[in-house]
């Protein structure tokens, strides 16, 4: 069992409150297949648990695989310095097979982003350690893979995909009767 060796903080990027009594922290990577089917059952559940649940989403690029992935996780740094993380990372999964540079631009002029700056922090990779940090973070607690959850600090090894074993396991986790989807 993989517990979440870097615990979660204000530095991190987080839906709902971190009172809630299910803490779900996810490492993505925005250009991952995997993460693309996976962020609808996320949404899902984050409806259905309400305020139950707070997400938590850091990074893990697979660069390698993913040769987007690196600069697309920026952008949500660079999204979310203004304030607009959460509308980028939905933008990134929405548009997953449109990440480059001036995709990039497009989505930071719809979410009424200030253009020059954010252009020039993509430009400048004044993300990179963050995004990095999130990544060395992961490897550290196990991560090997997109997506990886982790429930309550502990890696969830269940289904993901099969959305009512995870929303129970997540119920299980906030001491509610399990709740179908």
């Amino acid at each position: 069992m993989n517990e979440l060796v870097v615990p979660v903080s204000d530095r991190d990027h987080v839906a709902g409150s971190l009172d809630a009594p299910v803490i779900l922290v996810e490492y993505g990577d925005f250009e991952c297949p995997h993460c693309g089917r996976a962020y609808p059952i996320v949404k899902r559940v984050q409806r259905t648990l309400g305020n139950q649940l707070a997400l938590v989403y850091r990074h893990f690029p697979l660069a390698e695989s993913h040769p987007h992935a690196l600069l697309a996780a920026e952008a949500a740094e660079a999204a979310g310095a203004q304030g607009k993380f959460w509308g980028m990372h939905e933008m990134l999964f929405t548009h997953q097979n449109a990440l480059e540079q001036e995709d990039l631009l497009d989505y930071a002029h719809s979410l009424g982003l200030d253009l020059p700056r954010f252009g020039k922090e993509l430009t400048q990779g004044v993300y990179t350690k963050r995004v990095r940090d999130d990544f060395r973070g992961g490897v550290r607690s196990g991560v090997n893979g997109t997506p990886t959850f982790f429930i309550n600090g502990v890696r969830y090894d269940g289904s993901w995909s099969d959305s009512d074993e995870f929303m129970a396991a997540l119920s299980q986790a906030a001491g509610l009767r399990t709740i179908g989807t």
